[in-house]
């Protein structure tokens, strides 16, 4: 069994470094895909909605894999050769200030727009009411993640790491949007 990963990372690897754009927006389609249907499991919802998933695979593989990649290129290129801790700090300050915002406000967004099929205005009051708890509780968790992300991640790994563990914060903002839907049909 070890020797299959062990090929299939190779194989992984080998893709990456042939077609590393491809390659993370495909690995960030799949993993926004796996979360979702955790979420859609844990949300109790009976069967898999299938359309959901798709368009939530689609923004994995359409916009979160593809901006990864170019974050992560754009800081390497900006802090180039610089190294250390101080260094790590600002890419992560950084980010929190710019992506972290842009990427919250876009996948709510999305959600709300596409997935959902909500009015804008629906969706423009969605963001005022839970756009600032979904932001600052990011900020509670993604800092550690992205100085990880900087610190200990090769380059061409980040966006791998950073899409598997937005996986797992994806199930947390899809369950918030399905808390919401539940109610708002309620009220």
């Amino acid at each position: 069994m070890s020797d299959v990963v062990a090929m299939a990372g190779q194989a992984y690897m080998r893709q990456l470094q042939a077609h590393p754009l491809r390659t993370k927006a495909i690995t960030s389609g799949v993993l926004a895909g796996c979360s979702d249907a955790i979420a859609q499991k844990i949300s109790g919802v009976p069967n898999l909605q299938r359309r959901r998933l798709l368009l939530i695979m689609l923004y994995g593989f359409a916009y979160a894999g593809p901006f990864g990649h170019f974050l992560h290129k754009l800081m390497d290129r900006f802090f180039k050769g610089k190294k250390g801790k101080e260094t790590t700090a600002k890419k992560v300050l950084v980010e929190q200030l710019t992506a972290s915002p842009w990427n919250n406000m876009m996948f709510m967004m999305y959600y709300g727009l596409v997935v959902e099929g909500r009015p804008f205005s629906q969706v423009k009051s969605k963001l005022k009411k839970d756009y600032a708890s979904v932001q600052l509780t990011a900020w509670k968790f993604w800092p550690i993640v992205s100085w990880i992300n900087y610190e200990y991640m090769p380059l061409q790994l980040r966006v791998l790491f950073h899409s598997f563990v937005a996986s797992c914060w994806a199930v947390f903002l899809n369950l918030k949007a399905a808390r919401s839907i539940a109610t708002s049909k309620k009220a």
